[in-house]
């Protein structure tokens, strides 16, 4: 759900690098959202970027909020297809290896995302233009199962967790989203379940993960449907899934958040029932709050987006089956909302823990709050 960097940025991130400027910005002193989740049995973490302009572990100020508050990382981008394989017979793995890189060198965990976006528009122009020959389901499988095992054997048990497949419902109507990698095999569930037995097979370790943005606004009803589908097609199947990884890039919806939340509760509720009673289990992996539905008062929209947060978590963080919360970034600064869906009165949106400033907002409190709340795990 991100902009894709362009491929000049992806040439220049690292070394520019060193030319980033470091602001005198004070490391936050609160105690870290991942020793609270610890606490529980969980994990926190974010979505962290090479580009060193963006949020960035090459970024001094978004290192340490990082370092102040994470356990876990993801790659915003420099895993997906379009970054990672600018073309059939080569692979671009250096931002991707100092990312890795550091979060070692940091005690971080990192997440793999993702090994198939499944969506036309974000695969690669040269895969959706690609010559398949004469015997397209076999060409199509090579290069997926070619990807998968030169991602995954790269990394071993660096990687514990995959999103092995991305976005493959369509939100409006639940059916199965085509590419041309899935018209060349023959169908959508051939592709993805390849994806997941490939990977099985590559990272035996891993936990492998399909990640998608249904989410427990009333509108999403449709997606939410598509994916229980999808989910018990992969039961039937046999296909080696573990996981439903939640996006959460979720909507205040107005300035009654409780009434808002006491509406979505009980739909939201049933829908993760369903998921961990096929035997699921659930991660957030890529929590931000779009606050386009309320004032332009600051402080009333960040405690508006504080208390929809964590009616959202301590619903979902009430099934154990759930271990790991990432944000998809730490800062407004660098949000990918803001380029994406902007505020129709042009305030700058607030979707993030941190404000502009890498100061703490009143989210990152109740993200705080719903982990120190979170039924333990054991």
């Amino acid at each position: 759900m991100t902009n894709m960097p362009t491929r000049r940025e992806g040439i220049a991130m690292l070394a520019a690098a060193a030319l980033a400027p470091a602001a005198a910005i004070a490391a936050p002193q609160q105690r870290s959202l991942h020793a609270i989740a610890k606490g529980r049995g969980l994990r926190f973490g974010s979505a962290v970027s090479a580009n060193p302009r963006t949020g960035s572990f090459l970024n001094p100020d978004y290192a340490r909020l990082l370092r102040a508050d994470c356990g876990l990382l993801v790659a915003e981008n420099e895993m997906k297809w379009q970054f990672l394989r600018p073309g059939p017979h080569r692979f671009n793995f250096a931002p991707f290896d100092a990312m890795i890189g550091w979060g070692d060198r940091n005690g971080m965990a990192m997440r793999g995302h993702n090994l198939l976006w499944h969506r036309r528009k974000w695969m690669p122009r040269w895969l959706e233009s690609y010559d398949f020959g004469p015997r397209p389901a076999t060409e199509a499988a090579r290069l997926l199962t070619q990807h998968i095992d030169t991602v995954t054997r790269r990394y071993g048990t660096r990687i514990r967790s995959y999103d092995v497949v991305n976005e493959v419902v369509t939100p409006e109507t639940g059916a199965l989203e085509e590419t041309a990698l899935s018209h060349a095999m023959g169908g959508v569930e051939q592709t993805i379940d390849l994806a997941f037995r490939t990977a099985r097979a590559s990272a035996p370790h891993a936990e492998l993960v399909y990640n998608d943005y249904m989410s427990w606004e009333a509108d999403n009803a449709s997606h939410r449907a598509g994916v229980l589908r999808l989910l018990e097609g992969f039961r039937r199947r046999g296909t080696p899934v573990d996981a439903l990884g939640i996006q959460s890039h979720i909507v205040a919806q107005g300035r009654d958040t409780r009434a808002s939340v006491r509406a979505l509760d009980g739909e939201w509720r049933r829908f993760l029932e369903e998921v961990t009673g096929m035997g699921y289990r659930l991660l957030i992996t890529e929590l931000d709050v779009r606050d386009n539905n309320l004032p332009a008062d600051v402080p009333e929209r960040d405690r508006a987006v504080a208390d929809y947060t964590r009616g959202y978590l301590d619903v979902t963080l009430s099934f154990p089956q759930l271990r790991d919360v990432l944000a998809w970034g730490m800062t407004d600064r660098f949000s990918w909302i803001e380029g994406f869906e902007p505020r129709p009165d042009h305030a700058r949106g607030r979707p993030c823990p941190y404000d502009a400033a890498f100061k703490p907002k009143p989210m990152r409190e109740a993200i705080a709050a719903a982990l120190a709340a979170a039924p333990a795990r054991t």
